[in-house]
This record gives C-alpha cells, sequence and structure tokens, in this order.
C-alpha cells in the first residue's frame, strides 16, 4: 500500500510517499481502508518529535481518518466488515490502510460523507469539551475563541452558537475572521491591530468574557485571560502558536479565575460519561446540519504541502487527504 513515511524528525518537507506492506490487524485490532483522513497540528508536532507522546522511528504520520472495516484481529466481533468508520490513532493514518485499536473507532455519523467524517471528531470533540465539560458553558454567556478560523477554532465557533452561547472569534487578519462570522460569530477582533481586553470588554458591556477557549497559546494567552471578567474560566487545549505561554498568576487571583487544560487523547479513559454525552449532543448537531469546514482537499502525494500549510497556519479550517484522489 502507497504511505507516508517519517523517517527522521524534522519539517513535513521531510515526510515522502512509499510503498509498504500491507498492515494485519492483531489482537483487539482493526484493519480499515482509509478512504479520507485529516491534517491537524498535532501531525506537525509528532513528525517533529516535539509532542507530548513520541512515535518511534520510521512511522506514518497521521491521527484522524475515516474509511472501511476490511478486516478485523483476533477477539474482536465488529463492528461488520464493509462498515463506515471514523477514528482517531497517535499516528499511522497518512496510508491506504491503518490498523486502529477497536476502542478508537466510531461509526460515521449519518449525513457526512468521508472527507468531512475525517474532519469531524477531533475538533469537534475537542470544542464540544473545552466548551461543556472542561468549560461549563451555558447558553447566552460571552465565548472569545481564539485562533476562530483555524480547525478546532472553526469547530468551537460551530458549536458554541448551536448550544446559544455569544462568541467573539479571534484571529489574525479580517479575511480569518470573515471565516469565523459566516459560522455565525457575533463579532470579531483582529488581535494583532485591536486591544483584545479593551475590546472584548466593549463588546460585552464592559465585563469581560465569561469563557475563553484557547488552542494558540503564545502572547495571546494572557491576553484572552485579562479579558476574562471575575469568576470567568480559560480553557488552554493547545499551542499552535508553536510556544506554551507563561501566565502571570496575580490574573487568576485577582478575578477568582478558573484555568484548565483539555487533552483529547485521554478523554474516553478518564470520563466515559462525558464521552457519551459529547457524541450524542454532536450527533444531534450532525443531524441538524453540521458539517466541519473543509478549505482544502489534496491526495495523499501533497502530505507534505498540506503539513506545511498546517504548521505555518495558512489554512482555515481543516485540510483532508483523499486517499483515492491522484491515485
Amino acid at each position: 500500500m502507497r504511505a507516508a513515511r517519517c523517517t527522521e524528525y524534522g519539517p513535513p518537507s521531510g515526510i515522502s510517499v512509499v510503498e509498504v506492506d500491507d498492515p494485519e490487524p492483531g489482537p483487539g485490532e482493526v484493519l480499515v481502508q482509509v478512504h479520507a483522513a485529516a491534517v491537524n497540528y498535532p501531525d506537525v508536532l509528532i513528525a517533529a518529535n516535539r509532542y507530548q507522546v513520541s512515535a518511534p522511528l520510521p512511522f506514518t504520520p497521521g491521527s484522524e481518518f475515516a474509511g472501511v472495516v476490511t478486516a478485523l484481529g483476533p477477539g474482536v466481533s465488529g463492528p461488520a466488515v464493509g462498515s463506515p468508520v471514523a477514528g482517531a490513532v497517535l499516528s499511522g493514518a497518512f496510508a491506504e490502510q491503518v490498523v486502529a485499536p477497536l476502542a478508537a473507532l466510531r461509526p460515521v455519523p449519518d449525513g457526512l460523507d468521508m472527507v468531512h467524517a475525517a474532519a469531524f471528531h477531533v475538533t469537534y470533540n475537542t470544542a464540544y469539551h473545552a466548551l461543556v465539560t472542561v468549560g461549563g458553558a451555558t447558553a447566552g454567556e460571552w465565548v472569545a475563541v481564539l485562533g476562530a478560523a483555524g480547525g478546532v477554532g472553526t469547530a468551537t465557533v460551530d458549536v458554541a452558537k448551536r448550544l446559544g452561547l455569544r462568541v467573539v472569534a479571534a484571529a489574525s487578519s479580517e479575511d480569518r475572521l470573515a471565516v469565523a462570522r459566516k459560522l455565525g460569530a457575533d463579532a470579531g477582533i483582529d488581535y494583532v491591530r485591536e486591544d483584545f481586553k479593551a475590546r472584548i470588554r466593549e463588546l460585552t458591556g464592559g465585563e469581560g468574557a465569561h469563557l475563553a477557549i484557547d488552542p494558540v497559546g503564545g502572547d495571546y494567552a494572557e491576553a484572552a485571560l485579562r479579558a476574562l471578567r471575575r469568576d470567568g474560566r480559560f480553557v488552554t487545549v493547545g499551542y499552535a502558536d508553536g510556544r506554551i505561554p507563561r501566565v502571570p498568576l496575580n490574573l487568576v487571583l485577582l478575578k477568582n479565575l478558573v484555568v484548565r487544560g483539555f487533552e483529547a487523547r485521554t478523554i474516553r479513559q478518564t470520563d466515559p460519561d462525558a464521552t457519551a454525552a459529547a457524541a450524542s449532543a454532536l450527533a444531534g448537531m450532525v443531524r441538524d446540519g453540521l458539517r466541519p469546514l473543509v478549505s482544502r482537499v489534496h491526495p495523499l502525494s501533497d502530505v507534505a504541502v498540506a503539513l506545511t500549510d498546517v504548521a505555518e497556519r495558512r489554512t482555515t479550517g481543516k485540510i483532508v487527504l483523499d486517499m483515492e484522489a491522484g491515485s
């Protein structure tokens, strides 16, 4: 089969597509014919060996995919061969086939094609858990969404509006803010050119936001903290800026703020009830018309280009690799 391969840690330019042996599922595993795989920022970090967990060399990058079950490993009784599934793994998704633990798979929600199914699970579950499970969002509250035109950002704006929140989208240009507005954002802040704290206070009647969701990090994390009202909540979900922020804790003390994090890899094990609640809520949103924003679809041969665009934050929404394109 064709697969992207990382033979040494570094930038996406070092990743190439080669022929490798077809994988076989082991005990508790499922073999999936991959139709589409989404490109996420952690894929860039894993290729550079800058993620929380290392993938041993050589390896096939890619974490999020959708496809069809083709074989079951020993001890696995389902899903049936031919079933459409989506899943997330640490690595291995940028290939024509992937082996995944049964627990890493879920049915493709009715209404999603393979491209949108591949782009759905990681960002939309991150958005829902950051807003609800961790952030405790309730309808009518003001939420500031940083990086609002990116994969997690667009999903967070979308879910927040469907939950009845009032959304202030923050992004680095007017073009990117326009993407968030199309998803329903109530207002936008260009945090490169505007005073984030002052604009949030102006938009919220002088109070500040109830909640901030931050997948960006860097200097914007402190700005978002300063833009919260008393008893506000701040949720960190990633560091697309490339810098892990160091925030002055006196900001937390003076306004009685709550700072929490959300890490998508472990939520299924640590909080199965919240996982089930998120799956049910998101399935309902899909039935009501939710579709992930997919800005570009590339063939597998363009994997280095796609990863570079994500690494350099030149994308809006999600980029997806179509395994059947250009083959």
